[in-house]
């Protein structure tokens, strides 16, 4: 599903126009993104968490020449299932 099947689905699920899904799916990604920005974590009971976990640099290799390359530090977004989620997809 990518996002204008979900837009559709939204839409035809909660009986308002496409447009109005895709405003309140971009809302909702644009909040998602801005409180990760903040590092605060996003919790929605059942469905999962969104969090900003900090990767330290390191060291790495280059498969094609195997010289030593060096990998800057980052942040990385992690999501972590609901128990609900996980049960219905299992």
């Amino acid at each position: 599903m990518n996002k204008t099947n979900l837009i559709d689905a939204m839409a035809e699920d909660a009986g308002i126009s496409k447009a109005a899904a895709k405003k309140a799916l971009e809302s909702f990604l644009n909040n998602v993104e801005g409180a990760l920005k903040k590092e605060e974590r996003v919790s929605l009971v059942g469905f999962g968490s969104w969090s900003v976990s900090k990767r330290a640099a390191r060291e790495g290799r280059n498969p094609q020449t195997g010289k030593t390359i060096k990998i800057a530090a980052k942040n990385v977004v992690k999501f972590k299932a609901g128990s609900e989620l996980q049960k219905a997809v299992n």
